[in-house]
């Protein structure tokens, strides 16, 4: 079953209403309409591209240790993909998708690394529930996620049904700003090169993890 097609399926039961989520209509036609907009806006077409030079970061995993993404490209290419927060149940299907994949990465020479907004608590939370073998980090304010073209404001409509929800994002991410990143996942080749790049500003589609491997296929037939 593909990553897209499990996506599907819980989006499919989760806007039916159906136990547990019993959510409310009014509920999704919100939702929709945030996605809608956030289409309509262009932020994804200003994100980074295959082509485009990758930004360098140091970010903190959950335990608190540095990780440079300098230092992972020393070892080979970089695998990224940046993801809204443990709260996130789309988020927590795509990681575990991705931690079915990561032996694939590994044998290519490949790292990868997972980005998010929220606190390091809110990373080993996700590491656990997900039994993942691959670092989160920890972007605090988005600033990475910005560099990359990815953070945007969620409107104050969504902010209001957010909190009404008891989805506190400011607690989460330790932030006040109430931006989040759209989901996006890069493959960095080690001279620092985005080789391969997909954002979507509607948070239900997930590329699969296998997209990645010819773009790792292609570097790793290079020679460093």
């Amino acid at each position: 079953m593909t990553l897209q097609s499990k996506l599907d399926a819980f989006k499919a039961d989760f806007e039916a209403g159906k136990p547990p989520y019993n959510v409310p209509p009014s509920v999704i036609l919100t939702m929709h309409r945030a996605t809608a907009e956030l289409i309509a806006s262009g932020a994804a077409t200003r994100a980074l591209k295959a082509g485009d030079r990758a930004p360098t970061f140091t970010l903190a995993d959950p335990e608190g240790q540095l990780v440079s993404s300098a230092t992972l490209l020393e070892r080979g290419p970089l695998v990224i993909s940046f993801y809204r927060g443990v709260w996130c149940p789309y988020c927590n299907m795509e990681l575990q998708a991705l931690q079915e994949v990561l032996p694939q990465f590994e044998r290519l020479g490949a790292s990868l690394v997972a980005i998010s907004p929220q606190t390091a608590a809110n990373s080993r939370k996700s590491v656990r529930q997900n039994e993942l073998g691959f670092p989160i980090l920890s972007d605090p304010h988005n600033a990475v996620a910005a560099a990359f073209g990815l953070r945007f404001p969620l409107p104050d409509y969504l902010v209001e049904l957010y909190r009404s929800l008891k989805n506190d994002l400011p607690a989460f991410n330790g932030d006040p700003s109430w931006t989040l990143p759209m989901p996006g996942r890069f493959v960095v080749g080690q001279d620092g090169t985005i080789l391969y790049a997909e954002v979507n500003p509607d948070y239900t589609r997930r590329p699969e993890p296998e997209d990645m491997l010819p773009a790792l296929r292609r570097t790793a037939s290079v020679p460093a």
